[in-house]
């Protein structure tokens, strides 16, 4: 969150290929989620994460992806430098949206961490 504002990204692969997403993605093999939610933030945007703060535990049902995913949600307001498109094979456009003005279609886990959000 950056002036009471996202930072969504567009997604180009499953799930929810299309949407707009917050940054995310799986925790390795015995790596602690916490550390996953800032290896992700850091590999999917450019940005150098502080601290954080644990919003939620979800579950997200996709059928049109055939996907199943319980999902920690995190926000942060402390980070340095500004965001890219790291990972242009996974994502095509980003940018930083109010909460009552979130750009369409969005996905699942952004539909969940705004609900927590506002």
């Amino acid at each position: 969150m950056r002036d009471d504002k996202i930072l969504l990204y567009k997604r180009v692969k499953p799930p929810e290929a299309g949407h707009w997403n917050i940054v995310g993605g799986k925790v390795d093999h015995m790596e602690p989620a916490e550390q996953a939610a800032r290896r992700e933030a850091v590999e999917e945007t450019g940005l150098e994460i502080g601290a954080i703060e644990f919003v939620a535990m979800t579950e997200q049902i996709i059928a049109a992806d055939r996907q199943h995913w319980l999902s920690l949600l995190y926000v942060t307001r402390d980070f340095t430098g500004e965001p890219s498109l790291t990972e242009p094979d996974k994502l095509s456009d980003f940018g930083w949206f109010a909460l009552d003005a979130l750009p369409e279609p969005l996905s699942a886990f952004t539909r969940e961490i705004a609900r927590h959000l506002t």
